[in-house]
Order: C-alpha cells, then sequence, then structure tokens
C-alpha cells in the first residue's frame, strides 16, 4: 500500500498566531485531501497537525513538535512515505521552501519554477502577458480605468488588499507599504465577473473541471474581503466554457510545471472574456466538496497522474 504524508501549514500550526478562520480553511482542504487519498482504498495516509487538533477517521495522526521547523519536519516525513502532498500558502515563500526539501518523485504537486512565478503576482501577470495572455495590464493605459487596487505581491486570497477610486490614492497606498518594507503590487481593478478554475494538470493533458464563482465584498474603505466560494457555477451549455477551456490549456502551456490540483483566478470581462489575476500552484478552497459534486475522486485522480509520470522513481 502507498504511504502519503498530507501536511497543510496552518492545521499543523506553522503559524502560531494564524485567524481561527484561517486555520479551520487549513483544516477543511487538508481533510478533504486526505479523505479523498483514503477512499481510494490503496492508500495509507498520515496527516501532520498540531497538537489537540483532530485528523480524519482512518487516517494517522503525526502531532508536529511545537519547536519544530517546518522544512524539517516535512524533510524528514517525506523520507518515511512514497508521496507528499503540502498545502500552503505562497505567501514568503512558503510553499516554494517546503517543495525544495522534498524530492521530484515523492512531491505531488507543482514544480519548483512554477511555484516561483506564481509566488510573486507581479511575475505571474508579466508571464502571462509575455505570452499572449490577457491580464489587468491592458487596462492600465484605458481612459475607462477608474479604480486601482493594492496588494502584497506574494499575498494568498484578499489579505491586504485595498481598492482604491483614484490612481493618485493608489499610488500613495503603495508608496506607504514600500515605506513599511513591505513589496506590494499596484493593478486596474478590472471589472466583471470574479471567477476560478479548478484544474487538474498533468504531464499529459490539461482538464477543467469546474468553473466557481467567488463572493469578494468591499467595505467602506475599500477593504476587499473573501466571502467564500461556488463551485461548478456554469452548466454545460454556458457559452463561456467554449472559450475557458482552451484558455486554461494555453495558461498551463505558459506554465508547463503546472500539476496536480491547481486554481487559477480570473476576472470575466464583458468585452475581453478572461482576464487573468493570479496562479494558485496549489489546492483551493474550491477543491472542499468537489470530488462529491462531481462525482469523481479529484485526490485519487492526482496521484494516478503522479505516479505516471514518476513511475520509475516510485517503483
Amino acid at each position: 500500500m502507498m504511504r502519503a504524508f498530507v501536511y497543510e501549514s496552518l492545521s499543523a500550526g506553522a503559524v502560531a498566531d494564524a485567524p481561527d478562520e484561517l486555520r479551520a480553511a487549513g483544516c477543511a482542504m487538508r481533510d478533504a485531501v486526505a479523505q479523498d487519498l483514503l477512499r481510494t482504498g490503496t492508500v495509507a495516509v498520515s496527516v501532520a497537525t498540531a497538537p489537540h487538533t483532530p485528523v480524519p477517521a482512518g487516517a494517522r495522526a503525526l502531532v508536529v513538535p511545537p519547536d519544530a521547523a517546518d522544512t524539517e519536519f516535512v524533510a524528514q516525513q517525506a523520507r518515511l512515505h512514497d508521496v507528499v502532498w503540502v498545502i500552503a500558502p505562497e505567501t514568503d515563500g512558503v510553499l516554494g521552501r517546503l517543495q525544495r526539501v522534498v524530492e521530484a518523485g515523492r512531491w505531488v504537486g507543482c514544480d519548483a519554477a512554477s511555484i516561483a512565478i506564481a509566488s510573486s503576482k507581479r511575475a505571474t501577470l508579466a508571464h502571462a502577458a509575455e505570452r499572449g495572455i490577457a491580464t489587468p495590464r491592458m487596462f492600465a493605459a484605458s481612459p475607462t480605468t477608474r479604480r486601482w487596487v493594492v496588494k502584497p505581491d506574494d499575498g494568498a486570497g484578499a489579505l491586504a488588499t485595498r481598492l482604491h477610486n483614484t490612481h493618485a490614492a493608489a499610488r500613495d497606498d503603495l508608496q506607504a507599504r514600500h515605506a513599511r518594507g513591505e513589496v506590494a503590487v499596484l493593478e486596474p481593478w478590472v471589472a466583471g465577473e470574479a471567477l476560478s478554475l479548478s484544474l487538474l494538470c498533468s504531464a499529459e493533458r490539461t482538464e477543467l473541471l469546474c468553473v466557481n464563482r467567488q463572493a469578494l465584498s468591499v467595505d467602506a474603505f475599500g477593504t476587499v474581503g473573501f466571502d467564500g466560494v461556488q463551485v461548478n457555477v456554469l452548466s454545460g451549455d454556458d457559452a463561456r466554457l467554449a472559450t475557458l477551456r482552451p484558455w486554461a490549456q494555453t495558461l498551463v502551456t505558459a506554465f508547463p510545471g503546472l500539476r496536480g490540483y491547481v486554481g487559477v483566478d480570473l476576472v470575466w470581462h464583458r468585452q475581453h472574456g478572461p482576464v487573468l489575476i493570479e496562479v494558485n500552484p496549489r489546492v483551493t478552497m474550491a477543491y472542499v466538496g468537489l470530488s462529491a459534486a462531481l462525482g469523481r475522486n479529484l485526490a485519487g485522480a492526482v496521484l494516478a497522474a503522479h505516479r505516471q509520470e514518476f513511475s520509475d522513481a516510485l517503483a
């Protein structure tokens, strides 16, 4: 039986002061992956967890010592398991740092190059724009652009994201963040429907699993909030799917190291169609409940593709 180690950084206690809602989201993603792996019936699953945090029934709990460095713990467990599935933010290079301590044949997920690019919003959009993919940059010089957004270059979700009604106010926000030593980006705010794609990426093919709708809110001070995601919102006869399927393939071609489950945030613009916002080279909240919604075991499919690509290393 294959031995799989699942590590999600927040539920493993890597961030001691993480807000409860973020920790709960981390647990939900971790448990969704672990439960799917257990349902295959061919995988023994170990789950990293902080003390007093339960893990799914059937999984083995690996309590992370309070003084253990995340890289040391993951590297140690990688040597004891056949595959390692990590869910961690790109913020501060956490996901990339963990990827580097696991050999390629055991790492279930995106490669170092794609993680490095996706860990920077600026680098992601520049890389995509150079390959002909629409990004917010295309609206920078448009006289119709009225609002601007400032956010961390490596932030996850809507963390520390602020919407401004003038470019001058956005520029002041950006300069203030730079003065505090923060790395942030200023982009045009793209009007349209906030969507995300759930992709299954392998060396052989890219599959658009579903299109999800993101619930975003903006308060009186311009603070942008992420209020959840509604999965699989486009019916099979929605005309946008005919555009999004080849668009997703073009995107993955531009980021050839994307593997496994990948989330892509975009805005559907009325005139220009899909506009890329960011690439999430890891499991996102849209994964939670998605196997049941689609009637298939997504973790099992990811693992099967991984085994096919690295069959020699896993033999």
